[in-house]
């Protein structure tokens, strides 16, 4: 598998994706053990787990323990990292026809 231009650029995205859904994990863990402070919305973490984060939102649901007795999230951000990883390889085949 050679590593293009392009596929380089393809993984610095997918891996600056996922650090941001880590790090949005970490701040909504941080606010919710604040009382009263905004937090963020679980949409906005399903929206960058679909957007190629699905792997920072599933490490940070382990690591900092947030959001893991919600069923959605458990099943959901496990097929979402499929979906990912299904059009992290169309892209791939794309950009090396």
């Amino acid at each position: 598998m050679p590593l293009n231009l392009q596929t380089l650029y393809i993984l610095i995205v997918f891996a600056l994706m996922n650090l941001g859904a880590f790090l949005v994990m970490l701040l909504d863990k941080i606010k919710s053990e604040s009382h009263g402070a905004e937090r963020i919305s679980e949409g906005l973490m399903f929206f960058l787990a679909a957007a190629f984060g699905s792997f920072g939102v599933y490490l940070g649901m382990f690591v900092f323990r947030h959001k893991t007795r919600k069923w959605y999230f458990l099943i959901g951000i496990p097929l979402l990292m499929l979906e990912n990883l299904a059009a992290l390889y169309l892209v791939y085949l794309w950009f090396n026809q």
